[in-house]
């Protein structure tokens, strides 16, 4: 069974200032539709229950290895030589010294796009390495995109706020997965949510607005926080369907796909808390 679909969701961080500089961050999540297949049998449930539990792992040590990945690479191109390549120094007429991005810099910030574009609509044409390939190429094009929060916010904020972003996120992955609650319909109004996000930061790129900055964040917040849930639960019901039933080397190339959807709405999640939380660098 083939999936029917996929839903590439797209949001915007904008910047404040002239010294921020936002990369577009993006939730992606595969749209699954089907019933699920039922299985009979004690030892048949067991088998399955065992199986999703180890797909389960295999998702999150992808997300988390691409989490790791990623910070490695925004900390190589932020605190070694490679900063000159994407950030430069220039004067204002203030007199104050500010970081400007580079020609690199810019592509950076929209390279992951292009690579979330390619493995959406690659999904039935990519092979399993090939789809971990990419993986690991957004990883890297993600952190050198995310370098610049390291210079503007204190290596103290960041890590105060990876940790609640990492237990709010942990809280809502096993609500999602133990909860007895359909969640579907709920994905309705989180994708409408989204799109609102992603209109008003456009808008916001001209008119500048605190207020709309603000609302965005609040409202960001509550969309992938209740997207992690919803994910999590989707990947939970489309096991069956998609991963068991299509044999191991199916199910090792739609891991891939389902902790690409998880690791985006950590790392929107990280960046929207980041805006409450963060404390610049003077």
């Amino acid at each position: 069974m083939k999936p029917t679909g996929f839903r590439p969701r797209l949001f915007a961080q904008a910047g404040k200032g002239a010294r921020q500089w936002g990369p577009f961050t993006m939730a992606y999540s595969p749209d699954f539709r089907g019933a699920s297949r039922p299985f009979g049998g004690v030892s048949q449930a067991a088998a399955l229950d065992q199986g999703l539990r180890a797909y389960l792992l295999r998702v999150y040590n992808w997300m988390a290895s691409g989490l790791l990945l990623t910070a490695i690479t925004a900390y190589a191109v932020a605190e070694t030589s490679l900063r000159d390549a994407f950030y430069h120094p220039v004067m204002t007429q203030f007199g104050q010294l500010v970081i400007r991005p580079t020609g690199l810099a810019t592509i950076a910030m929209f390279a992951p796009l292009a690579f979330v574009m390619v493995l959406s609509f690659g999904i039935n044409r990519l092979s399993r390495p090939a789809a971990q390939a990419l993986y690991w190429a957004f990883c890297v094009t993600m952190g050198a995109s995310l370098a610049n929060i390291l210079l503007i916010y204190t290596g103290t904020s960041i890590a105060t706020t990876f940790f609640v972003t990492a237990g709010t996120f942990a809280a809502m992955s096993i609500w999602g997965y133990t909860t007895k609650t359909d969640l579907s319909r709920m994905g309705s109004f989180l994708f409408m949510g989204l799109i609102g996000i992603v209109l008003a930061s456009l808008v916001n790129l001209f008119v500048h607005s605190s207020a709309v900055a603000f609302a965005v964040s609040v409202i960001g917040v509550v969309v992938f926080t209740g997207l992690t849930a919803y994910d999590t639960q989707r990947i939970k019901s489309s096991y069956v369907n998609f991963a068991y039933a299509e044999g191991p080397e199916a199910a090792a190339k739609r891991s891939v796909y389902d902790a690409l959807s998880l690791y985006l709405n950590f790392i929107n999640l990280f960046m929207l808390l980041l805006q409450f939380t963060g404390d610049r660098r003077q």
